[in-house]
């Protein structure tokens, strides 16, 4: 058994971070040693499965709804992928937007906006914001 402090040590997530993670049914202390709450040894492994999960972009929420503190290793495979395909389109938006800005700083062009493929990944970038979508990665 760990207490909080020591988890927050070995995992770099202050305590009031794993308060909020176990008040949102994230992890889930076992107990308590006087005023500190307790943990089992495998809550480092669960914190980084959470770390994964929001460096990959999901909510706190969404993570709530594919694990529960109870079972170890239930993740909603139908949520990865589905979250692996929004990661694809935005790569692509990505890519495109990489590729036009670094044709943009070596065109020949008289200036940026007299260049087509600039001309191009304006409208593109207009259209998405048009269509409210996001743009931030």
């Amino acid at each position: 058994m760990m207490v909080i402090s020591e988890v927050a040590k070995l995992s770099g997530l202050p305590a009031s971070t794993l308060r909020y993670y176990e008040e949102k049914g994230l992890i889930a202390s076992v107990g308590r040693r006087g005023l500190s709450r307790l943990f089992d040894q495998d809550i480092i492994e669960r914190l980084s499965l959470i770390a994964l999960a929001r460096f990959s972009g999901f909510s706190l929420d969404e993570i709530g709804t594919m694990i529960s503190p109870e079972v170890r290793q239930h993740i909603k495979r139908k949520k990865l992928a589905e979250k692996a395909e929004e990661l694809d389109q935005k790569i692509h938006k990505l890519t495109v937007m990489r590729d036009g800005l670094r044709h943009a700083a070596k065109c020949k062009a008289p200036s940026h906006m007299e260049c087509p493929k600039f001309q191009r990944l304006i409208r593109l970038a207009g259209k998405m914001q048009s269509k409210n979508k996001n743009l931030s990665v």
